[in-house]
């Protein structure tokens, strides 16, 4: 996808705009709509400013920029030379086309990797970040389902559902897009900074925030919003009564976007959110298939066959390990614990040492073994299918007590 090649004189311009204080993304929209790109903006009087928008608003785009505004510039130019990092402004073509449709979209997006993602149809997989082992179960599922299924899945890239949902859309040809409320040269969490690599790679990660914005609380419900605005549709796996995800879902619904729901159990705290949600309108789905049908997306019936067999796992396969082998002794008894950790492929006896007897994170585990997260990923799922491991609440991993 071509992107357009804007001088240096022009990327600082843009960055001088999006960087005003006190400059609204809508107020920055409506003066591009009255006098055009943002060097003509600055060419502008006080006067004309003030009448297009409003005092306040001309105050701030005649505001002095910040003295270290030059050296923004300086690293914003070798930010963008970098392979595969990119600058995306609301006069580009390249511009993703669901964003328009917003009252407020980002005057301008950082971004790195696959540009393209932001232009085909996604999905946002969203929920709390102390998801449940079935809450992050589910999550894998139906993220990649729907990446099976060609959509892009698009979530935060925090801890919990989005992590987990990040993942498990990398496996599929849909991939994924991680929304970040930072700069797009911060990870946050820092522990997914394997993980943001990959989506780097494979994926995209967006930002509309500048270089080296640090993970403020007040940036987060502005990339929730860009989060709705991207997809044709939210669901939410698991969320609190008081979530950011119901912000999420709630701002889809107003930008005319679908909005889903999975329901859990009553007594469950992370089940209220969705049925609230539910209560209010939400669509109650069960499986993936019941998203796609309602976007004619519906996968074959063989498809729909291994979906509900595998709910919990689907799509975090390593197809050259194969499946964990199943031996029986001679007598006809089942095999040992240590008999099956003998059979393990080798990759997965090495998680087990990494892991030891103290539960750890996903992050953890990755920097002790040096798997990439989708390969790590994989070879947990092979372990708790052997039995060989639990998840914890908080996505902890922990040795499987044999009595």
């Amino acid at each position: 996808m071509q992107i357009l090649s804007l001088t240096d004189t022009e990327l600082a311009a843009w960055l001088r705009l999006t960087t005003a204080r006190g400059l609204k993304p809508a107020a920055a929209r409506t003066l591009l709509e009255t006098f055009g790109l943002p060097e003509a903006i600055f060419g502008q009087s006080f006067a004309a400013l003030a009448s297009a928008t409003s005092t306040a608003v001309a105050r701030a785009v005649l505001g002095t920029p910040s003295p270290d505004f030059a050296t923004r510039v300086a690293a914003l130019l070798v930010w963008r030379a970098q392979p595969g990092n990119a600058v995306v402004t609301l006069a580009d073509p390249a511009y993703p086309p669901q964003l328009l449709n917003m009252a407020d979209p980002p005057p301008m997006l950082y971004v790195k990797g696959r540009i393209e993602l932001l232009h085909v149809r996604s999905v946002a997989v969203i929920g709390s970040r102390n998801a449940t082992a079935q809450g992050m179960r589910d999550a894998a599922w139906f993220a990649g389902a729907f990446s099976q299924a060609g959509l892009a899945v698009v979530s935060g890239l925090a801890h919990g559902i989005d992590g987990t949902a990040h993942r498990s859309a990398l496996m599929g040809p849909g991939s994924t897009a991680a929304v970040i409320g930072t700069g797009a040269d911060i990870v946050y969490p820092a522990a997914h900074r394997a993980l943001a690599h990959d989506i780097a790679a494979t994926g995209v990660m967006v930002s509309e925030w500048p270089l080296g914005a640090p993970p403020r609380a007040a940036h987060f419900p502005q990339r929730n919003r860009l989060i709705a605005g991207l997809v044709s549709g939210v669901l939410v796996v698991e969320a609190a009564l008081r979530s950011g995800s119901l912000i999420t879902a709630r701002l889809a619904n107003e930008m005319g976007r679908d909005v889903f729901a999975l329901p859990g159990s009553i007594h469950a705290p992370l089940s209220r959110g969705c049925h609230g949600m539910i209560k209010q309108g939400a669509k109650l789905v069960e499986t993936p298939d019941e998203v796609l049908e309602e976007w004619g997306l519906a996968q074959s019936g063989a498809g729909q066959a291994v979906a509900r067999k595998d709910a919990c796992q689907p799509v975090l396969r390593i197809a050259s390990q194969g499946s964990v082998p199943r031996r029986v002794t001679p007598s006809g008894a089942a095999p040992s614990p240590s008999d099956i950790v003998r059979e393990l492929p080798p990759e997965a006896r090495q998680v087990l040492d990494a892991l030891g007897h103290t539960p750890a994170l996903l992050e953890t585990l990755a920097v002790r073994t040096g798997f990439a997260d989708t390969v790590l990923q994989s070879v947990l799922l092979q372990l708790e299918l052997a039995g060989q491991l639990t998840i914890l609440p908080g996505g902890r991993y922990a040795r499987a007590t044999h009595g």
